[in-house]
């Protein structure tokens, strides 16, 4: 006789982007690559403002920190940051999961992406995030896995 029990999932669960879910399930990633990354040679304090986000309150504050070596990505703003950038949540989702230089010239050439503060540190950024690395890689590619 077979047995009845489900077959385990084996792809995790995916998310919204940007959703409590996701924010957890992309912290539990960070958290299980945490010190086998190679070091940030720069600081960033960059805060988010995402707009027409939908679900919530349909704005989101986030912010990302490299200062302790690590690229923190979290909810909320940093005191006293770089830069503060501010975009709709379509573009937000595009340019983080989409991996795609060229996309995130277009977005700030076409206005869809504002940013107040030393710009220089979100090019420094952006040249790091597309330098290739295997693990940064596998770490994008979990991170897409819990996208919906």
């Amino acid at each position: 006789m077979q047995s009845l029990r489900p077959t385990p999932n084996l792809y995790p669960v995916a998310h919204p982007f940007l959703s409590d879910e996701w924010i957890e399930s992309a912290r539990a990633i960070r958290e299980k690559y945490l010190g086998q990354v190679p070091k940030i040679p720069f600081s960033v304090r960059m805060n988010q403002v995402i707009t027409k986000v939908p679900f919530g309150e349909g704005t989101l504050h986030s912010h990302i920190d490299t200062s302790s070596g690590e690229l923190l990505m979290d909810l909320g703003h940093v005191e006293k940051p770089d830069l503060t950038v501010t975009t709709d949540y379509e573009t937000a989702r595009l340019l983080f999961l989409g991996r795609d230089p060229q996309a995130a010239m277009q977005a700030f050439l076409s206005g869809k992406v504002k940013v107040d503060g030393d710009m220089t540190k979100m090019m420094v950024l952006q040249s790091q995030q597309n330098q290739k690395d295997e693990l940064a890689e596998k770490i994008a590619d979990e991170i897409q896995a819990i996208t919906a």
